[in-house]
């Protein structure tokens, strides 16, 4: 085996530069609760977030030029801001759950629920912390890792020494996305726009003397940057696979099954009792459009979380080698870790003290206990379980997480299929000891997953800016130290931001005759539901068992037909037309470029400086309007009313608008290419 070349980092560990700086600081904690907002509202509405990483330097980059920041003072910033974004993805796969669930009334929230869910994300993040700091100086110095999006990012860092960056392009495309939110929001445009067709009046059904009629909800894509901006990010190869799913909602099970349930539906006496029931008026409940969505909400959904959950299982199981691999490195690696920090440390190997750590990782087992025990009301004996269970189940997924993203980045990092391993595994052992459905067993198993979530998201997160800081010269401890400040701030906020968008959605639905909050066609929440399901059938036997079957079965059939993401198809399912069309519009876009770019036959580096730019204008865009969707969320809450231009708002402008989004993902990076004697810029592609 040939002798491996020593590391040098780009500012050498005697060099010493401001790093930890309040302004820092400071800047690093608005970009953790901007960007973690915008992707909690991403993450609801369409079931993905994006990688802060990127978006993070770049905007940190740039407000640090106007106070003549340094580089390491850049990493700083760049690692506290990207942090929310991890514990954003962690919260909105698991706490709408506790909603959907039943556990909490999404009418009356308490400061209890605000201080579970604050405890929960907060145990979270500082649990992914800790095991990241025990962990970090062995994964990092890896050479079989390669972190791919951590060495984009040093070099981003690298290069913006020169002058470079790009944050013109993320601020203006922000502008833009903000912009086109707002008018949407006057009624300045249609944001999207369905239609029932029926297929032919009326039929017997074969072999009967049933008549049933058959139609096909039609919707547009809605009109939306973020949506957009993520099938950009995505790419054409993996929006047609979200598409596909949509389309297989709603262009085949939908139209279906009401083709038979249709004479049992249009039944006056079945609609009066329906009626009484949901306290809707006949003439709503007879709408051939509202019918179709009370479908694919209770019947097509859960056939799409069959499906969900064997898209996970099946994204394991092809990470099976790495998995093991990161179980079996784990354990071995604590020993290393706990035994590294004697003798004279230098700056840049220095991480939190061993005990600080452990201390860390018992209170956040304390923690779970209480809130298990005193909270959600399980009895000791599954209180002490639930606690150990969290403390096992978040190492090794902290240390599976961060394994993984040095293989794949961050941005390919199964969160959702780890926490649903952790919700199971937990799910049959308290079943196991006699918990039930009455006594917490629910919540508590929401509880231990949504933790581990959080620690695993926080986890891969984590390492990848230590990695990032590794290159560059950073202080692991002060990196550590500035992240447990940003997951304590991110975590006091999340569950305010999440509420937000609930409650404004419930009162939207009140105004436009649907059923608002989590699980609604405007906040998915896709994997909450997922693990509200899991969990109800699981320890409550509330479990939709035929229609979750059906959906796994689905699932299999996808993988024997080699379909490359199974999960994202039956995400497609779970989610409403419209969205999934919008983002189908955002990869064709993507795909226009990619073929415009083939056509002019430009070279490698003219692909990345495209690539690049075209990222930081996807991304813009989904904060732009993620930001400013959260900002008329009060307003709709407190029933304000925000001034109409139009009554009925004109659809074709909404599509002008979405030609005028392609256009510029389109023409601004082919305009920003470069000449071909320019050296190449770092990577931030996905």
């Amino acid at each position: 085996m040939s002798e491996q070349k020593k590391f040098v980092p780009y500012i050498s560990a005697e060099t010493s530069l401001a790093e930890f700086t309040i302004r820092g600081l400071i800047i690093g904690l608005i970009l953790a609760v901007v960007l973690g907002a915008a992707n909690a509202y991403l993450g609801l509405k369409a079931g993905m977030t994006i990688a802060a990483t990127y978006p993070a330097a770049v905007l940190g980059m740039a407000i640090l030029k106007v106070f003549k920041g340094n580089i390491l003072e850049e990493n700083f910033v760049r690692t506290v801001g990207s942090i929310g974004e991890s514990v954003a993805a962690g919260a909105i796969f698991t706490l709408p759950a506790f909603f959907i669930a039943g556990i909490w009334d999404p009418k009356n929230i308490s400061m209890a629920n605000y201080a579970t869910a604050t405890v929960i994300l907060i145990s979270g993040g500082v649990l992914g912390i800790m095991f990241v700091a025990l962990l970090r100086r062995v994964m990092v110095e890896d050479q079989d890792l390669l972190f791919p999006e951590s060495t984009a990012a040093a070099e981003i860092h690298k290069s913006g020494q020169g002058g470079g960056g790009g944050s013109k392009f993320l601020f203006s495309a922000m502008g833009i996305g903000a912009l086109i939110q707002f008018l949407g929001q006057i009624n300045f445009f249609a944001a999207s726009w369905e239609k029932f067709y029926a297929f032919f009046e009326k039929v017997k059904i074969p072999g009967t003397n049933i008549n049933a009629q058959g139609g096909m909800l039609i919707s547009s894509p809605g009109i939306s940057p973020a949506y957009m901006g993520v099938g950009y990010i995505i790419g054409p190869k993996y929006a047609s696979l979200n598409f596909s799913g949509g389309l297989l909602a709603w262009g085949l099970l939908t139209p279906i099954i009401y083709y038979f349930i249709y004479p049992y539906i249009s039944d006056v006496n079945f609609i009066k009792e329906w009626a009484i029931l949901t306290g809707k008026s006949a003439e709503v409940l007879s709408d051939p459009g509202f019918q179709i969505n009370q479908i694919w909400r209770f019947i097509v959904r859960p056939i799409a979380i069959g499906g969900m959950l064997m898209g996970a299982c099946f994204t394991l199981f092809n990470m099976r080698k790495s998995l093991f691999a990161g179980l079996k490195r784990s354990i071995g690696d604590v020993k290393k870790a706990a035994s590294g920090g004697h003798g004279v440390v230098s700056r840049t190997e220095k991480d939190l003290s061993f005990s600080y750590i452990i201390t860390g990782i018992i209170i956040v087992a304390v923690a779970t206990f209480c809130i298990t025990y005193f909270v959600f009301g399980a009895s000791l004996i599954p209180s002490l379980a639930s606690a150990t269970i969290l403390i096992i189940l978040a190492f090794f997924f902290a240390a599976i997480s961060g394994y993984l993203v040095g293989i794949i980045g961050s941005s390919n990092n199964p969160i959702s299929g780890l926490t649903l391993t952790a919700l199971v595994t937990t799910a049959l052992i308290l079943v196991v000891i006699g918990v039930d459905a009455q006594h917490g067993g629910v919540a508590s198993v929401l509880g231990v997953a949504a933790i581990v979530c959080v620690a695993a998201a926080v986890a891969g997160e984590m390492l990848q800016d230590l990695k990032a800081g590794h290159i560059l010269g950073g202080t692991p401890w002060k990196m550590q130290v500035g992240d447990l400040i940003g997951v304590i701030v991110s975590g006091l906020v999340m569950f305010y931001i999440l509420n937000l968008l609930n409650q404004a959605d419930i009162a939207q639905g009140i105004q436009q005759n649907y059923q608002g909050g989590f699980g609604s066609k405007n906040l998915s929440a896709p994997q909450a539901g997922l693990m509200a399901m899991l969990s109800q059938g699981i320890v409550g036997g509330k479990m939709a068992w035929p229609l979750i079957i059906c959906g796994l079965l689905m699932g299999m059939a996808f993988i024997m037909m080699q379909v490359k993401s199974p999960m994202l198809v039956a995400v497609g399912m779970y989610l409403p037309l419209e969205t999934t069309f919008a983002i189908f519009i955002g990869g064709i876009i993507k795909g226009i470029l990619d073929m415009m770019v083939k056509k002019r036959k430009l070279n490698e580096a003219q692909k990345v400086r495209i690539e690049n730019v075209g990222i930081l204008l996807a991304s813009g865009f989904i904060a732009g309007e993620a930001l400013t969707g959260l900002g008329f969320a009060p307003f709709k809450i407190a029933e304000f009313k925000i001034p109409q231009i139009f009554a009925e708002p004109p659809l074709l402008i909404g599509f002008a608008i979405l030609c005028i989004i392609g256009l510029i993902l389109i023409y601004i990076p082919l305009r920003n290419a470069g000449s071909p004697d320019e050296p190449a810029p770092p990577s931030a592609g996905m």
